[in-house]
């Protein structure tokens, strides 16, 4: 019988890694991101979890701020799009998709922050517009208006997740901070004086008042109403 061989093995003798593709590094990622949060998939830990260095995965993904937008375009997934073709009043239906839309983003509050500033541009966030457009446009709104208007929708949407994530029980949190940060505004407001700041003063258990959840639901209806009953500004039709 032969001796078996020690020491490191020849490079022949090593598995071959898999190919590096975009799909394979957005794939990755979304792993990462559901097991551990937004906050641990940087670039390097990416790389590492591919066995490979961080600048291999510059040649398929430019930024960590494009690859936080694949991935959120993976997560659209989650969304319901069903009410958009089902029986009932468009209002209630196009809410019903947007409060699906920011669920998701609920979950993983680092991505609803990057999402602010990098949008997905692939397949599922297509299909989520179209749908938006398809009830706005059921609902006898201009289509000039529907197209501006969903960008207000979708921004309002998803600072709101930014914003509230923390504070949801449904949330999983990169961290504490956000947390922190609005029990820091809330204690502020709560105790300011009534002689400098009468306004808030005055306003304070409302402004603090309600779950992001309400304040969702109540945002989309202030904004469709609003889309629906506001025209463009002229000249600005193209």
């Amino acid at each position: 019988m032969s001796e078996e061989k020690t020491g490191p093995r020849s490079r022949r003798e090593r598995p071959a890694k898999a190919a590096l593709t975009r799909a394979g590094i957005v794939a990755t990622a979304v792993e990462l991101v559901l097991a551990e949060g937004l906050a641990r998939v940087t670039m390097r830990r990416l790389a590492q979890e591919l066995d490979t260095g961080a600048a291999s995965l510059y040649v398929y993904v430019r930024n960590t701020d494009e690859l936080h937008a694949a991935v959120l375009e993976e997560l659209l997934g989650a969304v319901d799009l069903a009410p958009a073709t089902a029986a009932g009043d468009w209002r209630d239906r196009l809410e019903r998709v947007l409060t699906s839309y920011a669920d998701v983003l609920f979950e993983y509050p680092g991505l609803a922050q990057s999402a602010l500033v990098a949008r997905p541009s692939g397949p599922l966030y297509l299909n989520l517009v179209e749908a938006l457009l398809a009830l706005l446009d059921e609902g006898g709104v201009p289509k000039a208006q529907a197209a501006w208007g969903i960008d207000l929708l979708l921004l309002f949407a998803t600072a709101t997740a930014a914003e509230h994530a923390a504070s949801d029980p449904r949330a999983k949190a990169d961290d504490g901070r956000q947390s922190e940060q609005w029990a820091a505004l809330a204690t502020a407001v709560r105790n300011l004086s009534a002689e400098t700041h009468p306004q808030i003063a005055a306003h304070g258990d409302d402004l603090l008042s309600g779950p992001g959840e309400a304040r969702l639901a109540w945002g989309f209806r202030v904004l469709i109403n609003g889309v629906l009953g506001t025209p463009k500004p002229e000249g600005e039709s193209k």
